[in-house]
């Protein structure tokens, strides 16, 4: 008997495998069965703040003539469904700690001009609840409120709740009618103030005080509308001299009843120039994402929560943003116009691979912002362009679903200097930093894996496995680079974008071999049979 026909198929296939496949390459084992958890489409969030020219000139120009007669960006908003945005976060960000949003409802004509203290700009108040609700439904997204906690009241956030989600009869409600919307918007998300542990912040509170205030707060929106999702403000100052940790603590034990998201923002920089540091940095919000996880679960031992679920973490500001942080190009119509390169695009790709990663704890998150203020599409009167990061956004918002994978990943690694993450930052030094940063999702029969192949100059050939089931069919393979990791885009060229490379053809296949090139942000998508 051919000893051959004992051994079984998908361990047959291995063996033959082994003899292509050599020591030295690394190794991306792929496993079905070992489940991180449901990866949420909200991870692919953004946001749009009253702040330079997100809004005025961004997504609305009056008067432009790539506008419709709503004042409504056509060039942009093309753009923006390219993304696939399920949620999007607004009116701030700072900006909201001084918001009231009764000015920006009614008439356009007679609505106020307020100063807008965050950013030092005027505000018209020409775009507000109404117009964002119908911009994100133009964009088919989910839209979310940030209330003001900072000089807004109690009453305030619940009355806006009321004039959003209440179909009929009180005061606002009836108002929401005679502005011309006579079905409630129904906006499910909610955030209970923006960063307010940060000193910055218009209305800034101490952990007690916010805990108080939001609680409050939360018990009136909630008895408006039982159905909505409250997201806490959990910490965003992380500098030297403070302890987030503590913030953090203190929110969770006090609303672990009321909330059913934490927010936590990061801002990376790469001020000392030093490639390998910066693109190791999206490690460290995994790190505190893991922290903030430990809270939870400590919490949730002790909460009163009925059906509802545990509380889940919502990323809701992350972005690359150091070059426009002088006080002249933070303020302004113009403020926060960074642009991008390649080594921001594979940063960009390194916060979602760590979002995946996490998805059983990460359930939203937002990258700030989406039009011109540190923002993926980039628009003057005249036209647009895409900037670096807009493409890993794209990849994987348009395709990286279902089971989050525990890949392993066996590959050479590095390790950094000491250095600071971002503007006031903490600083962090990471070791055994693994050149192959590797993210994976399974959804009915199909795999998606993500991989960042950090190395400057080096392409990785490496063994992709699958250790249940076997690969078959055709493996499409998307890749974001560029000529050198300072390659940006404009109006003239693009030098970084999405490249579809040949397909991989395989049959039963239990794995194959591919060269991640260097600086490069990869995405293969194929089918795995039992």
């Amino acid at each position: 008997m051919n000893i051959l026909k004992k051994i079984p198929l998908f361990l047959l296939a291995i063996l033959m495998l082994s003899e292509n496949m050599t020591a030295q390459n690394a190794r991306i084992k792929i496993d079905i069965d070992r489940q991180i958890g449901e990866v949420d489409k909200n991870i692919y969030g953004n946001f749009v703040e009253h702040l330079g020219r997100c809004v005025y000139g961004g997504i609305y120009d009056e008067g432009n003539p790539l506008s419709d007669e709503d004042g409504i960006r056509l060039d942009v908003l093309e753009a923006v469904k390219g993304l696939n945005i399920p949620i999007t976060r607004y009116p701030g960000g700072n900006f909201v700690s001084n918001y009231n949003w009764k000015d920006g409802v009614g008439p356009k004509d007679d609505r106020p001009v307020r100063m807008e203290l965050a950013w030092a700009r005027l505000e018209s108040n020409r775009f507000g609840t109404n117009e964002f609700v119908d911009y994100a439904r133009r964009m088919n997204t989910e839209p979310y409120f940030a209330v003001n906690m900072g000089t807004g009241t109690i009453k305030e956030a619940q009355e806006w709740v009321e004039y959003c989600n209440v179909k009929e009869g009180p005061f606002y409600a009836e108002l929401r009618k005679k502005h011309g919307y006579p079905e409630p918007h129904n906006i499910k998300y909610w955030s209970l103030g923006n960063e307010m542990d940060g000193f910055w912040q218009m209305g800034h509170l101490n952990a007690e005080d916010y805990c108080k205030k939001a609680r409050e707060a939360g018990k009136l929106m909630k008895l408006t509308d039982p159905n909505i999702k409250l997201i806490a403000a959990g910490a965003s100052n992380f500098r030297p001299d403070n302890d987030p940790h503590e913030w953090n603590a203190t929110v969770l034990s006090e609303l672990k009843n009321v909330v059913d998201y934490i927010a936590l923002h990061m801002y990376l920089g790469n001020h000392e120039d030093n490639y390998y540091n910066f693109v190791s940095a999206p490690l460290v919000l995994e790190e505190r994402t893991r922290v903030v996880k430990g809270m939870i679960a400590r919490e949730m031992e002790k909460a009163d929560r009925g059906d509802r679920d545990p509380i889940y973490i919502a990323w809701d500001e992350y972005n690359i943003w150091y070059r426009w942080r002088a006080e002249e190009t933070m303020t302004g119509t113009r403020a926060l116009e960074e642009r991008y390169n390649l080594e921001d695009a594979l940063v960009i790709a390194g916060f979602l691979n760590a979002f995946i990663r996490n998805a059983d704890v990460v359930k939203m998150a937002n990258m700030a912002q989406l039009v011109n203020v540190i923002a993926p599409i980039f628009a003057e009167k005249e036209g647009i362009f895409l900037q670096t990061i807009y493409y890993p956004l794209q990849l994987f918002a348009n395709n990286m679903f279902g089971t989050s994978l525990d890949v392993f990943v066996d590959c050479e690694t590095y390790n950094t200097d000491k250095f600071q993450l971002g503007l006031a930052e903490q600083a962090t030094q990471q070791n055994g930093v693994p050149y192959l940063d590797v993210s994976a999702a399974y959804n009915n029969g199909e795999v998606v894996i993500g991989v960042i192949n950090r190395h400057k100059e080096n392409s990785i050939a490496t063994d992709i496995l699958s250790q249940e089931g076997l690969f078959d069919g055709e493996f499409k393979i998307f890749e974001v680079n560029g000529p050198n990791i300072k390659a940006e885009n404009n109006f003239d060229k693009t030098e970084v974008k999405t490249i579809q490379k040949e397909s991989v053809k395989l049959k039963n296949e239990a794995g194959f071999t591919y060269e991640f090139p260097p600086h490069s942000f990869t995405m293969l998508k194929g089918k795995i049979i039992q």
